[in-house]
């Protein structure tokens, strides 16, 4: 049997939900083993000593850049972020890898429709926006990615890719594996979605586009699980308490957010 895959998706503890039901969907449709490991800010404290600054709207916004370190530069690995949703296989994905590139991103050229996402951070607009928040990478080709160079460079020269020697070797994924909901009108072949102005377990999100695949896919969790109150959160999918993302912000973790952390305490360790 072949090494499972690595898969490092970003942590932040205001949508630690998001963690779990994205880690249960990439779980659900492997057609073989994948190993997930959340990239945790207090657990490289050793490595990143960089304070965290306004603008990082996640804790991961740069320790992303650390994962070629964290897989001692060698082999393929994907990093995501946390705010995403799996609606196929990630093999699928990782059978796109191609020697050539260092890293393979979805290519996004779009402007924002929005001033600000979620918890009212605000939306900022430069080149390759969210490029990096979905990355096959080449390890041993982002070797420049070491702990002291995270730690020094520009937000903007790491998420532009400055650390790479050429343009040339950035190879492009097919937008399905990063549709950006709420930037892009609704695809039904969508394969990885990204809720990038805010999810449905904000309440300001709880009707964006793919929110009844999220409610789905965390009832799924919870009855995989044995949790017995998972039947009792499905009769909230009919609850119509989203409002538009420019409207004033209610950004409480909703009723499906806070059943999915109860039962993660409940439950102990996070889905693998």
């Amino acid at each position: 049997m072949k090494n499972p895959i690595r898969v490092f998706v970003g942590y932040d503890p205001n949508e630690s939900s998001a963690y779990h039901v994205l880690s249960h969907s990439i779980q659900k449709y492997a057609s073989s083993p994948i190993s997930i490991t959340p990239i945790k800010r207090n657990q490289l404290e050793e490595i990143h000593t960089r304070p965290r600054e306004k603008l990082h709207s996640t804790e991961f916004s740069l320790t992303r850049f650390l994962v070629p370190y964290l897989c001692n530069y060698t082999g393929w690995a994907i990093f995501m972020d946390t705010d995403m949703l799996a609606r196929a296989d990630l093999n699928e994905l990782y059978e796109m890898r191609n020697s050539d590139y260092a890293v393979m991103v979805v290519k996004h050229e779009y402007t924002p429709m929005s001033k600000t996402k979620m918890l009212g951070n605000k939306q900022t607009k430069y080149e390759k926006k969210n490029w990096s928040s979905l990355m096959l990478m080449n390890t041993g080709r982002c070797y420049k990615l070491t702990p002291e160079y995270v730690n020094s460079a520009s937000g903007l020269e790491l998420h532009q890719f400055k650390w790479l020697d050429s343009e040339g070797q950035i190879g492009d994924l097919p937008p399905v594996w990063n549709w950006l909901v709420g930037e892009y009108p609704y695809n039904s072949k969508a394969k990885l979605v990204h809720y990038t102005l805010g999810g449905p377990w904000w309440d300001d999100y709880f009707c964006c586009d793919y929110a009844d695949d999220w409610r789905l896919m965390l009832d799924d969790l919870l009855n995989e699980k044995g949790n017995q109150s998972a039947a009792q959160t499905r009769r909230l999918s009919d609850k119509k308490i989203g409002t538009k993302p420019d409207s004033k912000a209610r950004y409480s973790l909703n009723e499906r957010g806070r059943q999915v952390l109860e039962s993660m305490r409940r439950i102990g360790s996070p889905p693998s």
